[in-house]
């Protein structure tokens, strides 16, 4: 390893660089402290740098014996990186306490509030990489979890069948979910396209198809997000087309199902209503 290291070494590690007390350095002092440590970081930089030779490359010899050359050198070259990261991250633990030190004293010499000062961030930036790598990490993470994978088009169509529902174009939301389920099969919003349908077919009084667009909700996904939904809507729709005891048995599975839901709630309103036992 060249002088650069052990020079880095003796900076970092012997002590303040000015030898005074340290009540009587000035603000001279200390910033001049500052440069000093970054020429040398400079000069670790440097000495980091490759300078595009290698005479690491076997030459002649059998298959074999290159091979063992490789081996060692390889070898050779791991316990080097090995040992210079170890000595790297010494530097940087010391050189950023030291770092730290002058900032505080820094902030007393101007008249500056010391209890203010955040954490000195690590020589090198490896926390502020780390920092934003995490962060990067947590919004894709969130990102996901809000919105599922939809294929380029699938939520514009979706909204767009929602918002004629809304608007209470009831035909045209029901044709908007159905060909919403034709184009994308499979998709994480099939059952909510289902339950849109059946309230745009209930809406325009086709309460037969709307009871079947409920089923198909429920039975695309019996255990997810708009499952209790889908039953209750189920058994009250057959509860209007004047199928009581089968809306009685779907809308008792709810509770049993789903229990603590608002459409569990919903459910005993209608049992009520319906007088089943």
């Amino acid at each position: 390893m060249r002088w650069g290291v052990g020079l880095i070494f003796a900076v970092f590690l012997a002590g303040p660089v000015v030898a005074q007390d340290d009540n009587a350095q000035t603000l001279a002092d200390i910033r001049q402290d500052l440069t000093v440590l970054h020429v040398e970081l400079q000069r670790l930089q440097r000495e980091l740098s490759t300078t595009g030779a290698s005479d690491a490359a076997p030459q002649g010899g059998s298959v074999l014996d290159r091979v063992n050359t490789i081996e060692s050198e390889v070898k050779r070259l791991t316990a080097k990186t090995e040992e210079l990261e170890l000595r790297i991250d010494r530097i940087v633990r010391d050189g950023t306490n030291r770092v730290a030190d002058l900032e505080f004293r820094l902030v007393e010499l101007e008249g500056g509030d010391v209890s203010q000062l955040e954490e000195t961030t690590t020589l090198g930036g490896a926390r502020e990489a780390q920092e934003s790598e995490s962060a990067a990490q947590a919004d894709q993470s969130a990102q996901s979890s809000e919105d599922p994978q939809l294929a380029v088009g699938e939520r514009a169509d979706f909204d767009a069948a929602q918002k004629a529902l809304d608007e209470e174009r009831n035909e045209a939301a029901a044709e908007g979910f159905a060909q919403f389920n034709e184009t994308y099969p499979g998709s994480p919003l099939e059952v909510a396209a289902h339950l849109g349908r059946g309230r745009a077919l209930e809406a325009s009084g086709n309460l037969t198809e709307a009871a079947r667009a409920y089923l198909a909700a429920f039975s695309a996904d019996p255990e997810g997000e708009d499952a209790p939904d889908a039953l209750f809507e189920l058994g009250r729709g057959l509860g209007r087309l004047g199928q009581t005891n089968e809306a009685c048995v779907m809308l008792h599975e709810v509770g049993t199902r789903f229990p603590g839901t608002e459409p569990e709630t919903k459910a005993q309103e209608e049992i009520e209503r319906l007088g089943c036992q």
